[in-house]
């Protein structure tokens, strides 16, 4: 989408910061997604329990292997084996609703099948980082019309200019909102299916 922000000279670079900073906030929504839970085992529903490795709070990933062999079976192999059983209570305490197991060397993380209710509580989660996210792009769009402002106040753009800017900067984040709202609707299909 080509933005008659970049053919004027005091709005140069605004638009493109603009576009960058919201395609950040979507990029963070899709790796929101990633580690919502479904039907199927994937290895990023652990990306948010974190395990204390000497005093510090550390993702699983950064301590281990994490794996999924089989659909509903996630494998946890820690670099160190001192730190087998502070995984396990990590998981278990997660409140993701995971029995993890071990056996002193690798632990074994099984998936139950969502119950319906579960899976509604999921989404509803998912609802309120969209908000979130969306709330994050409207301020992104704030900060462009105030550099818009700016600029048509110093007299560096026309009226029509800061009308034509306004009206980019609304399309764009007319534009990112409808990204992450169907990134929402995709992932909410694919939790709610059985």
């Amino acid at each position: 989408m080509a933005s008659a922000m970049t053919s004027i000279v005091a709005l140069k670079g605004v638009y493109e910061e603009l576009k960058s900073r919201m395609d950040k906030t979507v990029e963070d929504f899709r790796a929101n997604l990633l580690s919502v839970r479904t039907g199927r085992a994937s290895v990023h529903m652990l990306d948010n329990v974190k395990v204390d490795y000497y005093g510090t709070e550390t993702a699983i990933a950064q301590v281990a292997q994490v794996t999924t062999p089989e659909a509903n079976l996630i494998v946890v192999q820690p670099w160190e084996q001192s730190l087998v059983q502070a995984i396990e209570k990590a998981i278990r305490t997660s409140g993701q609703g995971f029995n993890p197991m071990h056996d002193g060397k690798i632990i074994r993380v099984p998936i139950p099948p969502m119950t319906e209710e579960r899976r509604r509580e999921g989404i509803k989660q998912l609802a309120g980082v969209l908000e979130d996210h969306k709330t994050s792009i409207r301020n992104i769009r704030r900060d462009g019309n105030e550099s818009v402002k700016k600029a048509a106040k110093e007299k560096l753009i026309s009226a029509d200019d800061e009308k034509r800017a306004n009206d980019d900067i609304q399309q764009l984040t007319d534009s990112e909102i409808k990204r992450v709202e169907d990134l929402f609707k995709a992932k909410e299909k694919e939790v709610m299916t059985l």
